[in-house]
C-alpha cells in the first residue's frame, strides 16, 4: 500500500503490546482438572481457532494462584492472543484468543496490546499473519519473540480499530454460518448416494420402471437360469419375489476366489516384476487401474498366482478400520494378496456394475460378518454367502442406469462444494487483508489519529519502572 489511510501509523507489535512465552510445569503440576488459572497448551490453542471467534476459556490442565506465583509464571489476561511457537505451519498460524486469564506452557507464546490498542483488532491482524515465515530453524520451525515484536502493523485510530474489529466479528460470523452450512453438504451427499443404494437393490428406484413395462413376466430369465432355477434358487423368500426378484447368494452368481503372497525374501520374484499384484489398500478405489507393487512371472509361476481380468471386484476382506468390506473394480489385468476376495460375476446371470451396486449398499452389514479376535477377518465362504435379490437383466441394466446418473448429479453438486469451500476460505483472508488496509470501515476524521496513541504509550512506558515489563509486573496487567 503506497499511502496510509488518514490517522493510520506505521508501528511494531513490539511497541504498542507484550510478547510473552510461557513456562515449563513440573510434572507434579500436570494433571489438574480445576483450579484459579486455566494451562493453555498448543491443543488448546488450536481447539480455540475452530471456531471464528477463537476464544479460549477451559483448558485441560489447571494451576493454583499459589502455584503460578511460586513458578513466577506469566498470567495471560483476558484479551491477549495465544499462538504455537514451535511446530509445522499449520500450528505455528493457529491463534487462540484469551476470555478467562491463564498461564500457558512453554511451547505457547502469546500477545497483549497496550491500553487504547483494541484486543480483537490485535486478534484479527495476527490471524492474518504467517509466523511460518519467521522461523530460522531448518528442522523444527519456530519462532523466537524478538522475530514477533519486529512484526509491522499498520495501525488505526484506536476508535477506528474497534469499528473494524466489529465489523470483523459481524462479517465473519456470517462467513462461518455459511460455511457450517456448506460444510454439512458432503455429509448429506453420502447419505443420498446411500439412499439411493438402498433403494436400487430393494426394486423402489425402478417401481414406476416396471409399471411401464408390465409385459415382463418373473419368469422371462427362466431360459438363462435353466431347469434348475427352482433348485438353485430361493424365489418367494423376499419382499421382491412378487415382481420376478431372485433371491440368490454371491457364490450362485460370481466365482469367488483370493489370491497369496510370494516370499519377499526372493527377490526373482519381486525384483523387476512386471505383473501388477494388489493389496486391500486398492479398495478404497471406485475403480484401480494402477498398482504399487509388482511380480516376475516367476512367481506367478512358481506360487501359482492368479491373474484377475479387468472387471473384476475386488473385496477387503481384512482391516478394522474402513478398509474391511471396501470394493473396487479392476481396470487391469492383476494378482493379489491373500487379503482381498476376487469377485468375477457370471455375466449370463448377473450385472457385474448391479452386483458392485448391491456389495457397496451392504457394505455394513458385510463389516459385521467379520469373525475373528482383535482383528476381524472375513473369509471366501462368508463372502460367497452375501444375499443378492437379483432382477430379470434387463430391470439390472435399468438400476446401473439410474443409479450412475443420481450419482453422477452427485459428485457434479460435490465439485461445486468444493469450489465453493474454496472460495469461502479465500473470502475470509479476502476480509481480513481489506480490514488491515482500511478498506473495511470508514474513516472518521473525529478519531484520535494513531500517532496520539503511540507516544502516549511510549511515555507511559517510560514513565514506568523497567521491571514493568518483567514476569511478575507484567502478570499483573
Amino acid at each position: 500500500m503506497s499511502e496510509l489511510p488518514s490517522g493510520w501509523r506505521i508501528a511494531s507489535l513490539g511497541e504498542i503490546g507484550i510478547v510473552q512465552s510461557g513456562i515449563g510445569f513440573p510434572n507434579q503440576e500436570q494433571g489438574l482438572t480445576s483450579g484459579d488459572y486455566p494451562v493453555y497448551k498448543v491443543g488448546d490453542v488450536s481447539r480455540g481457532v475452530l471456531q471464528r471467534n477463537g476464544n479460549l476459556q477451559v483448558a485441560a490442565n489447571y494451576v493454583t494462584k499459589r502455584t503460578a506465583e511460586s513458578l513466577k509464571g506469566f498470567v495471560f489476561p483476558h484479551g491477549s492472543t495465544l499462538f504455537a511457537k514451535i511446530g509445522e505451519a499449520l500450528k505455528l498460524n493457529r491463534r487462540g484468543y484469551v476470555v478467562r486469564a491463564g498461564l500457558a506452557d512453554n511451547n505457547v507464546m502469546g500477545y497483549k496490546g497496550e491500553p487504547g490498542v483494541d484486543d480483537r483488532f490485535i486478534y484479527y491482524f495476527l490471524k492474518a499473519q504467517d509466523f511460518s515465515s519467521l522461523s530460522r530453524s531448518t528442522t523444527v520451525p519456530s519462532i523466537r519473540k524478538g522475530d514477533v515484536e519486529e512484526v509491522v502493523v499498520l495501525l488505526p485510530p484506536s476508535a477506528e480499530q474497534t469499528r473494524i474489529a466489529q465489523k470483523l466479528d459481524k462479517l465473519l460470523a456470517q462467513v462461518d454460518t455459511l460455511k457450517a452450512r456448506i460444510d454439512a453438504i458432503p455429509a448429506l451427499l453420502k447419505r443420498f448416494r446411500q439412499s439411493v443404494l438402498a433403494a436400487a437393490v430393494s426394486g423402489r428406484l425402478t417401481e414406476q420402471w416396471r409399471a411401464q413395462n408390465s409385459a415382463t413376466t418373473p419368469d422371462h430369465d427362466a431360459e438363462i437360469w435353466g431347469s434348475q432355477a427352482q433348485a438353485n434358487l430361493r424365489i418367494g423368500n423376499s419382499d421382491t419375489s412378487g415382481f420376478g426378484w431372485r433371491e440368490v447368494s454371491l457364490g450362485e452368481v460370481c466365482s469367488v476366489a483370493t489370491g497369496k503372497t510370494p516370499g519377499r525374501k526372493l527377490a526373482e520374484y519381486w525384483d523387476g516384476g512386471n505383473i501388477p499384484w494388489l493389496t486391500s489398500a486398492v479398495t478404497g478405489s471406485e475403480f484401480c487401474s494402477e498398482a504399487d507393487q509388482y511380480v516376475t512371472e516367476l512367481a506367478v509361476k512358481d506360487c501359482l498366482l492368479k491373474l484377475f481380468p479387468p472387471g473384476t471386484l475386488l473385496m477387503a476382506m481384512y482391516g478394522e478400520g474402513k478398509t474391511r468390506g471396501q470394493v473396487t473394480e479392476l481396470k487391469i489385468t492383476a494378482s493379489c494378496n491373500q487379503a482381498c476376495a476376487a469377485i468375477t460375476v457370471n455375466e449370463g446371470l448377473a450385472k457385474r456394475e448391479f452386483v458392485k451396486i448391491r456389495l457397496q449398499e451392504n457394505y455394513e452389514e458385510i463389516r459385521k460378518q467379520a469373525a475373528g479376535g482383535a482383528q476381524p477377518n472375513l473369509n471366501l465362504n462368508k463372502v460367497r454367502e452375501i444375499g443378492i435379490s437379483l432382477p430379470p437383466l434387463d430391470e439390472q441394466t435399468e438400476i446401473v442406469r439410474r443409479v450412475e446418473q443420481l450419482f453422477a448429479f452427485a459428485d457434479q453438486l460435490e465439485s461445486k462444494v468444493q469450489t465453493a469451500q474454496a472460495r469461502i476460505d479465500l473470502l475470509t483472508q479476502s476480509l481480513l487483508a481489506k480490514a488491515f488496509r482500511g478498506e473495511l470501515v470508514p474513516q472518521d476524521p473525529n478519531d484520535e489519529p494513531a500517532s496520539v496513541l503511540l507516544e502516549r504509550i511510549r511515555a507511559q512506558r517510560a514513565a514506568q519502572p523497567k521491571a514493568r515489563r518483567g514476569r511478575k509486573a507484567a502478570a499483573a496487567n
